[in-house]
């Protein structure tokens, strides 16, 4: 395993190993769409909780904040624009979202192409996790850039 490193000292197309919980999200956002290169797996764990903790507080909002101004029968306004607010956001990081699994893939040394094993009905979840726990394997590098 490579010893962390400074998120000022990582460039960009290149892993950060030992990142920080705001370095994964900033580099997340700084990479938006960028499907070459390798994420380590600090990077990639650290926004996939970001993004649990994020649904589980529109979960909460919405549940608690959710039928006001309807008498508890449905979604109130309230409700409808948290669900317009959760649905933009989502929109906003599905490129992201699968742009990192496919660097984390890389950083494992696997094609990013293999997140399409998730398809398969029943285990492709289990073997994309089992590769997104994969330690970082420096063959990865062949998908940096040139």
């Amino acid at each position: 395993m490579t010893a962390p490193q400074s998120a000022a000292s990582a460039p960009l197309d290149q892993p950060l190993y030992g990142a920080s919980f705001g370095d994964a999200i900033r580099r997340f956002f700084k990479k938006y769409a960028d499907f070459t290169g390798r994420a380590s797996r600090s990077e990639f764990w650290w926004w996939y909780l970001f993004a649990v903790l994020i649904a589980i507080v529109y979960s909460i909002l919405l549940t608690t904040l959710g039928t006001i101004g309807n008498g508890g029968r449905g979604y109130g306004p309230i409700g409808w624009i948290l669900i317009v607010v959760y649905i933009v956001w989502v929109v906003a990081i599905v490129v992201p979202s699968l742009a990192l699994v496919w660097r984390r893939l890389h950083d494992a040394n696997y094609p990013g192409p293999f997140f399409f094993l998730g398809l398969i009905p029943l285990v492709g979840w289990i073997i994309l996790l089992v590769f997104y726990l994969m330690p970082s394997k420096p063959e990865g590098a062949r998908f940096d850039r040139r």
